[in-house]
């Protein structure tokens, strides 16, 4: 109880992070959800959030009764959510408590972000929050998904949808990817890395990137990608090109542009462009000033190109971003 006491106490005042686990909840996406948002951050020297769980009995049967979770707060503890992480079911065609779906949407009425991994989009939609919004769900539920909620402007091919307010996550590991993109919305592209590394996951896949891919191996050995990554990610102040990558791994433009596509889902330019804006973020977050310092070192060229970019990818302008996430600034998320 004292530890329990001590960790409030070190988790006032900051933005709070509530999961609502419903009968047959998915374990692994309960599991991300803590990873990223409920873990004590020694490494980090400060607590991200406040992260609570919530529930409408206080003992909820997970998943094919794999086990039973008990002791769980009230859904009332959603009433003081800022971030709100709806349940996400197997059972996509049975629906969902009225309860749940009515604190979805009181907390929606009210402002609070809404977070829904993989079948979490049709606890979202059947909360009636996502009609005429964009939003992302597991591919084999594409088409059932439409068929209940024509309404909602679906994109299947993605791993996750930032829409703002309304965020959703594609298939189980896309949780993880979208987990860390709300870290580096709310605290910047340093801190997303040191809970990537905790992960040992991909610092960042861009949400655009294709859910599955044809070949999740390669053939060969030799074909992997990672050598030519890690090698241009040790240089991307230098004048790079998908030309220069294809000449590293020895391959042809076409063969990369191949092997990109199949391994990351992603192009070779859209995939250096993500590095280096990810740079600049970091570059600006450890306190240069110069943008136009910032944009030659991470190899984006020029300050006009670097306010384009960030624009562009992260919603705000570089001086906005070094506002909130600069030296001396805690990066608390948006609505404290």
């Amino acid at each position: 109880m004292a530890k329990e006491s001590s960790h409030r106490a070190e988790t006032a005042g900051l933005h709070r992070v509530v999961v609502i686990v419903d009968d047959n909840s998915n374990p692994f996406e309960l599991g991300c959800a803590t990873e990223i948002f409920g873990l004590r951050r020694p490494e980090i020297g400060r607590e991200l959030y406040d992260f609570r769980l919530c529930s409408p009995r206080p003992d909820i049967p997970m998943r094919d009764g794999f086990f039973t979770l008990t002791a769980v707060a009230g859904l009332e503890a959603a009433d003081a959510a800022d971030t709100l992480i709806v349940p996400n079911r197997p059972d996509v065609e049975v629906p969902r408590r009225p309860a749940v779906l009515d604190t979805i949407r009181r907390a929606h009425a009210r402002g609070a972000r809404l977070i829904g991994f993989c079948s979490g989009a049709f606890t979202l939609a059947e909360a009636g929050v996502l009609d005429g919004r964009r939003a992302t769900a597991h591919w084999q539920w594409a088409d059932a998904f439409r068929a209940r909620f024509p309404a909602v402007r679906l994109e299947p091919d993605v791993l996750f949808v930032d829409d703002g307010d309304i965020l959703t996550a594609a298939g189980s590991a896309a949780a993880l990817d979208l987990g860390l993109h709300v870290v580096r919305r709310d605290h910047g592209a340093e801190i997303a890395n040191s809970v990537s590394r905790r992960l040992v996951f991909a610092a960042h896949r861009d949400g655009g990137q294709r859910q599955f891919v044809e070949r999740p191996l390669p053939d060969l050995p030799d074909e992997s990608l990672a050598p030519v990554l890690a090698w241009a990610q040790e240089r991307l102040d230098a004048p790079l090109t998908v030309a220069d990558l294809a000449a590293r791994a020895a391959v042809s433009p076409a063969t990369l542009h191949r092997r990109f596509r199949t391994q990351l889902g992603t192009t070779p330019l859209t995939w250096l462009t993500g590095e280096r804006l990810a740079l600049a973020c970091r570059l600006i977050e450890r306190g240069e000033a110069r943008l136009e310092a910032v944009a030659r070192r991470s190899g984006l060229g020029t300050a006009a190109n670097l306010r384009t970019l960030m624009r562009r990818e992260t919603g705000i302008t570089p001086s906005a971003y070094r506002r909130r996430f600069g030296p001396g600034t805690n990066g608390s998320p948006a609505g404290e």
